[in-house]
């Protein structure tokens, strides 16, 4: 289902990614480890072109998106790859729901159409008595649950997610956890994770190690 080839990666001087290649499937969770430093995050917002690779080739879904550029990057990000990050960036003037649709809103899709994902996303992540309330109303474990909910909403080929845990206790932590193994189950959702959460990473089906720019196992 994704493809990247080659990636190779500087700022500056500073060559942070030295020829990565990652193949995942339909339906997989895998975690990508490794110190700070070893070129993890810069590695997954290439994957999930919010950053542009220096040298390399990445296939999504059959599309080759590192020849994309513009408004049609843009959409295929939007619609192909959902995103969570250890920071929920919800926006705090929004409700739940209306931060879960904001995606679907930009792809133009119907109101009711969104409308109905959302309120089924809110059940599934057991939301459904806090739709209407705003991110300052929601605990930490409830506006991770949103932000997940909200890279759900279009339906995406996968998810990245970039120390989704980070913020949370172990708690909650953990359930975020089994919910994404329970998306996979489900849905055959699959994730990219990139996590220094020691749990989470031996949960996934394939567990990546990075040193220094490159994939060492």
């Amino acid at each position: 289902m994704l493809k990247a080839t080659n990636i190779h990666k500087n700022y500056g001087s500073l060559e942070v990614l030295k020829g990565v290649d990652i193949e995942i499937s339909k339906g997989e969770i895998v975690s990508i480890a490794g110190s700070s430093g070893a070129g993890k995050s810069t590695l997954l917002h290439i994957l999930g072109t919010l950053d542009l690779a220096d040298k390399g080739e990445m296939i999504i879904d059959n599309v080759k998106v590192s020849q994309l550029k513009g408004k049609k990057l843009a959409a295929f990000r939007n619609e192909h790859i959902g995103f969570v990050f250890q920071f929920h960036h919800l926006l705090p003037e929004f409700s739940a729901v209306e931060n879960i649709c904001i995606p679907a809103w930009i792809a133009g899709k119907k109101n009711k159409e969104v409308e109905k994902r959302a309120g089924e996303l809110l059940e599934l992540l057991n939301l459904k008595d806090r739709g209407e309330h705003k991110p300052g109303e929601l605990s930490g474990g409830e506006q991770q649950r949103v932000a997940v909910a909200r890279a759900l909403i279009n339906n995406p080929s996968v998810v990245m997610a970039d120390e989704p845990t980070g913020n949370l206790d172990s708690a909650n932590a953990k359930e975020l956890h089994n919910l994404f193994i329970d998306l996979r189950n489900r849905f055959q959702q699959t994730f990219l994770i990139v996590t220094h959460n020691e749990e989470l990473a031996q949960l996934s089906d394939r567990l990546l190690h990075m040193k220094d720019g490159k994939i060492i196992s």
